[in-house]
């Protein structure tokens, strides 16, 4: 008889330990999946704003060196989606924001029209483009490869022409492709 009490509260306690030990286990079960549930939740969400933008590079010359240096900048997806080499050349006009180069397009200077013939890109520029600094030989160089560079960024364009009020100039007469 001591025996069978023996068993049953050895039964009874292992009873007792099974249970505590499922409601344990699913206690830290529910604790582990709300934490993981906490550490995938973003801090930030992101804006619609922030889903349209897109990083472009103008090419301007360093003020100190002269030297050609890619400027990024950070524009609305739909300012370029149907004309990006048009928008590319205007921003080109409106100059650097970096305080360190310098602004390489004539003033004055406007983009009459821009269009595609292959993987050509043909501008048609004011003008006043031809104001640009010709005591130097330098200044035209930096002229034609920030353009140059800026627009074949584009993967559909490789070259680039030049016209002046709709017309071919003997300044600007060649087709240009990019220098590295």
């Amino acid at each position: 008889m001591k025996n069978k009490k023996i068993g049953i509260i050895f039964f009874i306690i292992l009873i007792i330990i099974l249970i505590a030990g499922y409601f344990g286990i699913q206690y830290v079960k529910n604790r582990n999946q709300e934490t993981m549930m906490e550490e995938y939740t973003p801090e930030e969400e992101i804006t619609e704003e922030q889903v349209r933008q897109t990083i472009v590079s103008l090419y301007f010359p360093n003020k100190e060196t002269n030297e050609i240096n890619p400027e990024a900048r950070l524009i609305d997806i739909k300012e370029i989606i149907n004309n990006a080499h048009e928008k590319l050349i205007n921003l080109l006009i409106e100059g650097p924001k970096n305080e360190k180069n310098k602004k390489i397009m004539p003033e004055g200077t406007k983009l009459n029209k821009s269009y595609l013939e292959g993987d050509c890109v043909v501008l048609d520029l004011s003008s006043e483009f031809l104001n640009y600094g010709k005591e130097d030989e330098k200044e035209k160089n930096n002229l034609i490869n920030c353009i140059v560079n800026t627009v074949t960024e584009l993967t559909e364009i490789n070259q680039v022409k030049i016209l002046i009020d709709g017309n071919e100039n003997q300044e600007f007469n060649e087709m240009y492709t990019r220098k590295n």
